[in-house]
């Protein structure tokens, strides 16, 4: 039987369109009635590219399709940036998954800003009792990202962790690292975000000008120590030579958001200090299922604002992000 539902697609001129997409279910699918979306930067990317938006979704499991055996009619469950895998490949073995798009297949009619869905059972999450749809929706990618970079590079407990940009990303870096044990130093270029960052668990507040000069805490710290591991989760353009001096020696720096600006890289720095740079993609089917687990038992919340799910409601929300709100 095809199952036929609303979906919202951006277009060429910036719009959010309503349409209506059709598919029968195939070997490993589900349909799922979608009940909540997060919305991410990447949104933003894909937005005149004409295919459906959003992969921070929660819905309700209403039909199987052949060889389904993970779910079940009811499920409520999750489905996040990958849609289907191979199973067989070294990505899929070790740690990462490949996007469909990967084998020239890519679907430009499913995704989260949408009625319903279809999507392969092996890339779909249970979600916890104790965790509400509206705050696992931004765990499907936003969380997802950061919490894969938090417990998958070695940091350890007490470890600096700095996180600058205390948006989307950062906000639940900042949540995260501080349930893992980690000493978190926040960072922003306003003042303004102090009272938020420390009730998301920083440990430390600091300004950073765009010269690279570092404000004080507050608190008698003057002169902030070396950071060992920063996560840059804003979304523009990375000064990199800002940041050198505030890193420890054999320290990492990992870039969080998309951007598709140029970015110098200062190599003498980093050498005489070790410091690197490392991406941080995705992450696992298994990790992912790990930090709806982990938020569940420590309540971590995301802080969000909801929308209506609609045509205006869409459009009007991804304003609110384009225009740093």
């Amino acid at each position: 039987m095809s199952l036929s539902f609303t979906v919202y697609r951006g277009s060429s001129d910036g719009k959010i369109i309503a349409d209506v997409t059709t598919r029968d279910l195939q070997h490993n699918e589900v349909y799922i009635e979608t009940t909540h979306s997060g919305i991410c930067g990447t949104d933003e990317h894909f937005l005149h590219a004409g295919c459906v938006l959003g992969h921070e979704g929660i819905g309700i499991v209403k039909q199987l399709g052949p060889g389904v055996s993970s779910v079940k009619v009811g499920d409520r469950v999750g489905f996040a940036y990958i849609r289907k895998v191979c199973g067989v490949c070294d990505n899929c073995l070790d740690q990462y998954c490949r996007q469909k798009r990967a084998y020239g297949t890519h679907d430009f009619d499913v995704g989260s800003f949408s009625h319903a869905t279809v999507w392969d059972a092996s890339c779909i999450f249970s979600i916890p009792d104790a965790l509400a749809s509206v705050d696992a929706a931004p765990l499907m990618c936003a969380g997802g990202t950061v919490w894969s970079c938090l417990t998958q590079n070695g940091i350890r407990v007490n470890d600096r962790v700095g996180v600058l940009g205390i948006g989307g990303l950062g906000h639940l870096a900042i949540k995260l690292a501080s349930a893992l044990g980690y000493h978190v130093v926040a960072l922003s270029g306003s003042e303004k975000k102090r009272e938020e960052a420390r009730e998301f668990g920083a440990d430390e507040f600091r300004v950073l000008k765009r010269d690279g000069r570092i404000e004080g805490d507050g608190d008698g710290e003057d002169e902030m120590k070396p950071i060992k591991h920063l996560l840059v989760c804003g979304s523009g353009a990375v000064e990199y030579t800002s940041l050198i001096p505030l890193m420890d020696t054999t320290s990492t720096i990992y870039h969080m958001a998309v951007s598709f600006e140029n970015t110098p890289i200062p190599t003498l720095p980093l050498l005489s200090k070790g410091i690197r740079i490392q991406g941080s993609f995705i992450t696992s089917r298994n990790n992912l299922q790990e930090l709806l687990e982990f938020a569940a038992r420590k309540d971590i919340r995301p802080a969000v604002v909801k929308y209506p799910f609609g045509v205006e409601g869409i459009q009007t929300a991804m304003g609110d992000l384009r225009d740093g709100k």
